[in-house]
């Protein structure tokens, strides 16, 4: 599955810190500090589309990346 994207301009390190790249990289983190599972999800929100969690959305369509 390709991760959505918005037509928001951000500035450039927003739009950096808001990608799903910068996402990923904060799950295998996790992942690697904490020994849970990460999910990258996204949420429909312009200035965080991207969120990590550990806890597994109730709409699975919402999961980008499952790190585990």
């Amino acid at each position: 599955m390709a991760p959505r994207t918005h037509a928001l301009a951000l500035s450039p390190r927003r739009a950096e810190l808001a990608s799903f790249d910068h996402a990923y990289a904060v799950a295998v983190q996790r992942r690697r500090e904490t020994g849970r599972h990460q999910f990258v999800i996204h949420t429909d929100e312009p200035l965080q589309p991207y969120r990590v969690t550990t806890v597994p959305p109730v709409d699975a369509q919402d999961v980008v990346m499952h790190v585990a």
